[in-house]
């Protein structure tokens, strides 16, 4: 199917909190991973999120040319192509945008978007991230203000953080302590500036313990009930209808996440979350097992010729891209969006 517009994506968000699902955003950095992910969701029959960073960005333009728009931009055209291919509704996402990276990432992205609008043309996102959790919360709300009016301009949906993620991200790092925990003064903040939704479409990051990395189970203390709390915080000051859930939540840094954290923030209100540690090993993992097993055949060893068709990319790409996919439909299970594409 074609790259979802803005309208279904809009409609994949609210189906997904009104029935109490999620979709995983999948990072990559590839047309391989990318193609892995799309296989994944079709595998699950699930609408889903995929998205770049800023270093997948880079990565995208060329190792050596590290152009985050230049990436995004070829990423963006090729997937458009791809995904016709596949039966399930995609849309495209920018991850985490510190301040100093807004010029030269979303803001350029933005504007050619906005273009694209102009000129009845669909824009090259479907949302957008600015992380502001390095800043005063202020600051963070006043930028998020901005961006969110030319995200309206351009059709796209602004997704902003409150609070910190621990760990490290793209050469990004915080201590975990607890900032990591968003306040209900946070969420009211962030209504107030933003709005609950009558103003423009976006989705919120609140931080309950999340920490981007590799751990353990057990060494990640989530606290999914600070995302109740929040929504309670915004309906209460609002007078919203209760039990209604203002914000659309995102969920980062969800490794090492137990079932039952992941189920109850997606029961708060989560409707997306973000994925890359675990696809990135599920996609070197198979990589590696064939390498070892085809010692002989990858290297020329003693003098041989080795055997082309241990060496050939798309040997070892083709396992690759389905223990990644394998992965994409696990992560579809967990958050309950198997089985439910809009069509």
């Amino acid at each position: 199917m074609p790259i979802a517009t803005p309208e279904k994506y809009a409609e994949m968000l609210d189906a997904a909190k009104a029935g109490a699902y999620a979709f995983p955003a999948i990072n990559v950095s590839s047309s391989q991973t990318l193609n892995a992910a799309l296989q994944g969701f079709a595998d699950a029959g699930s609408d889903g999120i995929i998205q770049v960073s800023t270093g997948g960005a880079e990565y995208l333009s060329g190792p050596t040319r590290k152009d985050m728009v230049t990436g995004s931009v070829a990423f963006a055209a090729y997937a458009a192509e791809v995904a016709k291919n596949y039966p399930v509704n995609i849309a495209l996402h920018t991850d985490h945008c510190p301040k100093d990276k807004l010029d030269g990432f979303v803001r350029p992205l933005l504007d050619l978007s906005a273009e694209r609008v102009k000129r009845g043309e669909a824009p090259l996102f479907q949302s957008h991230m600015w992380d502001g959790s390095a800043v005063p919360l202020e600051e963070n709300l006043t930028i998020a203000g901005e961006l969110l009016e030319k995200c309206i301009a351009a059709k796209i949906i602004l997704e902003i953080e409150v609070g910190v993620v621990g760990g490290e991200e793209d050469g990004v790092e915080n201590e975990i302590n607890e900032k990591l925990y968003s306040t209900p003064e946070d969420a009211i903040a962030t209504a107030k500036a933003l709005g609950y939704g009558e103003r423009g479409y976006y989705m919120t990051a609140l931080t309950f313990g999340n920490v981007h990395g590799v751990y353990k189970p057990g060494n990640v203390k989530l606290r999914p009930e600070v995302l109740k709390a929040a929504q309670e915080a915004v309906v209460g000051e609002f007078g919203l209808e209760a039990g209604s859930k203002p914000f659309h939540l995102v969920f980062h840094g969800g490794s090492g996440s137990t079932a039952q954290e992941i189920s109850d923030a997606v029961d708060y209100g989560v409707v997306k979350m973000n994925v890359d540690t675990d696809t990135q090993y599920a996609f070197t993992r198979p990589v590696a097992a064939h390498m070892f097993n085809n010692y002989d055949g990858v290297l020329k060893v003693d003098g041989e010729v080795g055997n082309k068709k241990a060496y050939d990319p798309r040997a070892w790409g083709k396992a690759a891209e389905a223990g990644m996919a394998a992965r994409v439909v696990e992560a579809c299970e967990h958050l309950r969006s198997a089985g439910r594409s809009l069509g």
